[in-house]
């Protein structure tokens, strides 16, 4: 062997039982040792930890190697454990190979000869490739501080709050004319049945008042470009038609308006003006004019709200602007939508008159809304019995298959308002009650004692059609009552569908705009469920809230709370390390063909015109090779994942010598 040919350590790990239970790790290490080009080969109990980690560092002094591979894990959860294990002995991280022999060995199988086999597989494979690895040099790049925060819901407004109370300036973006989003528009919360407002609008008036946090509402994300520590967004800030410097925010222009729309903070439940706040309490409290409902741009006449301004804040020749911003780091809270009720058809929503969905409610129950706190039916009338029916949409393979979580709680609690407000017997349509947090059992045992009915059994359809004279105009639910084994009949005066959570309709959109990914149910995707929940396969883009996923309250704030942790520990760094495992162009191959731009996912490939060849932004690249792939004179290389690399693995898999 010469003194500069591959000197190869493995080092093998049970996993506890994780790997052990199905793979004979002594096996696989004995095999190991046989190998082409390895000189040292162990198993340990626990490679993550320190002592295993120690393990690797002192065989790479005592063996003189430089090479090292781990066959444990995922490397997406440990590959940068051992990397740096790897550089603390002295030897390039890039130097180091992992072979996934959980999840791509014990975890999928049970036949221990069979698995062991493999195991030894993937060691051999592994080993191949690291024949030919060649040190990677990672760069540094400054990071900018300023975090942008799309979305003014609870979870960006807590996230924007500890940002800038931490001394970092935030640009606080909301498509809507005030911060404050779905809570908002709640009555009370569960299972404290705290006032709402009462919680939040405190909130939205420090974030507006905040001298580091810059509210930026009635705007959207146009564009985002860059990476990590050095993002570029271009902010589309939507014509008001009013000037903010000059308003005084007295409403004097929203009573004159003679003009109307529909009220989407309402539900569709009532009208507000064409020139309007989107609720009372609004931040900031500056209206905005509804150019769709106002008839000065339908035929150039009215203008009532100006005639009435003492200030003479109307600009009616205000038009969009385009703002860009330089952010170090993102926080994405765009929240969730509900399912559009009408779609399990079988409740009669839209066709049923006193068939509602839980939003609809909460704001029949506020003060604020459209009955003023009011309990009433269409007819104006207090119902003398309400239903309220789980599970809308939520846990349905036709729908949504996945728990919404908020929903039995927001039942509970509607049910609570109800008996607080009228005399009405209410019933709950369930599946299985799940209270799972912190005082919810207290508040659903609260519920029984308060005489609430609940039935065990997922409603089968709703309908008007009266069979008995009890059931003349009523609402008649049938239901199978699981606990009973047999079919009910229950008529009564109003119906709440507590319809499922669900992913925003432009999710899919915005996914795009920041590069992040979605799971199966559309919600975006964390970088690890457990470890990094907040985190995205994109480096600086940072999760907080419902847009990853349904939460009530109290975890949404949590994790507004965590997506400002990692996002001020992003920016207080100064500088970030950047991926060195990138893609790279061999110039004189390049022919300049633009294949590979349009198929690169993060838009890291520019064109170098008077080179007339692909160009590719290191900063940006994260090294997925479908560039390398796809072009066609194999111009492009796919740094740690090269052909000479990938072709020596395969042969491996084939018991051909690489």
């Amino acid at each position: 062997m010469k003194n500069d040919d591959p000197r190869i350590g493995v080092f093998v790990c049970h996993c506890g039982t994780n790997i052990a239970g199905i793979v004979n790790v002594d096996s696989v290490a004995a095999a190991a040792r046989t190998m082409p080009f390895v000189v040292h080969a162990e198993e340990y109990k626990f490679m993550c930890s320190d002592p295993g980690q120690a393990l690797v560092r002192d065989a790479i002094l005592k063996h003189r190697l430089n090479r090292v591979i781990v066959a444990a894990c995922s490397p997406r959860m440990h590959e940068p454990t051992f990397r740096k294990a790897t550089a603390l002995a002295g030897l390039n991280p890039y130097l180091f190979e992992m072979a996934n022999i959980r999840e791509h060995c014990s975890w999928v199988h049970t036949d221990k000869v069979a698995a062991t086999e493999k195991a030894i597989d993937l060691v051999k494979s592994a080993v191949a490739k690291a024949r030919y690895l060649e040190p990677l040099e990672s760069r540094y790049v400054n990071v900018e501080p300023k975090v942008l925060i799309v979305g003014g819901g609870v979870a960006g407004i807590q996230a924007a709050l500890d940002i800038a109370n931490g001394g970092t300036k935030v640009v606080l973006v909301e498509r809507q004319q005030s911060i404050g989003g779905r809570m908002a528009q709640l009555d009370k919360t569960f299972p404290t049945l705290d006032c709402s407002a009462c919680i939040l609008t405190p909130k939205m008036v420090q974030a507006a008042q905040h001298p580091n946090i810059e509210l930026m509402t009635y705007s959207e994300i146009e564009e985002v470009k860059g990476y990590v520590g050095n993002f570029t967004v271009r902010i589309r800030r939507k014509a008001t038609f009013i000037d903010p410097k000059v308003c005084t925010a007295c409403g004097v222009c929203i009573d004159k308006c003679p003009w109307k729309a529909t009220s989407s903070f309402e539900e569709g439940l009532s009208k507000r003006k064409a020139v309007y706040r989107l609720f009372p309490q609004a931040v900031p409290g500056i209206p905005v004019v509804d150019k769709d409902a106002c008839k000065y741009f339908e035929n150039g006449k009215c203008k009532a709200c100006e005639k009435f301004c003492e200030p003479h804040a109307f600009r009616w020749d205000d038009q969009d602007k385009i703002v860009e911003e330089k952010v170090g780091a993102i926080i994405v809270a765009t929240g969730y939508d509900l399912i559009d009720p009408k779609l399990p058809s079988q409740y009669g929503y839209g066709k049923l008159k006193n068939v509602i969905t839980g939003i609809e409610f909460e704001r029949i129950n506020n003060a604020t809304g459209p009955t003023a706190g009011k309990i009433v039916t269409k007819e104006g009338k207090e119902p003398e019995s309400v239903a309220i029916l789980h599970c809308i949409g939520s846990r349905d393979r036709n729908h949504c298959e996945y728990c919404s979580r908020v929903c039995c709680m927001y039942a509970l609690k509607f049910a609570h308002l109800i008996k607080e407000k009228t005399k009405a017997t209410v019933y709950n349509f369930y599946i299985d009650m799940r209270c799972f947090g912190k005082g919810y059992e207290e508040f659903y045992h609260r519920l029984l004692e308060e005489g609430v009915k609940f039935i065990r059994g997922k409603a089968a359809y709703v309908t008007d059609q009266a069979l008995t004279d009890a059931e003349q105009g009523k609402l008649i639910i049938s239901a199978e009552a699981t606990t009973l084994g047999k079919t009910l009949r229950v008529p009564v005066d109003m119906v709440i569908l507590a319809n499922a959570m669900t992913p925003q309709k432009d999710a899919a959109d915005v996914a795009r705009k920041f590069g992040i990914g979605r799971s199966p149910d559309g919600f975006f995707l964390e970088k690890h469920p457990k470890l990094e929940p907040v985190s995205t396969a994109t480096d600086g883009v940072y999760l907080a809230g419902t847009c990853q996923g349904p939460k009530d309250i109290p975890d949404t704030v949590a994790q507004g709370a965590a997506a400002a942790s990692v996002a001020m520990s992003l920016i207080q760094r100064g500088t970030v390390e950047v991926e060195a495992a990138t893609a790279g162009v061999i110039d004189d191959l390049c022919s300049g063909c633009k294949i590979c731009q349009d198929v690169c996912p993060y838009s890291a490939i520019g064109y170098e015109v008077d080179k007339r060849i692909a160009e590719i932004n290191a900063s940006l690249c994260k090294g997925c090779g479908t560039c390398a792939a796809t072009c066609p004179s194999s111009a492009i290389v796919a740094k740690h994942f090269n052909d000479q690399q990938i072709l020596a693995q395969i042969h491996a898999l084939y018991a051909q010598e690489g």
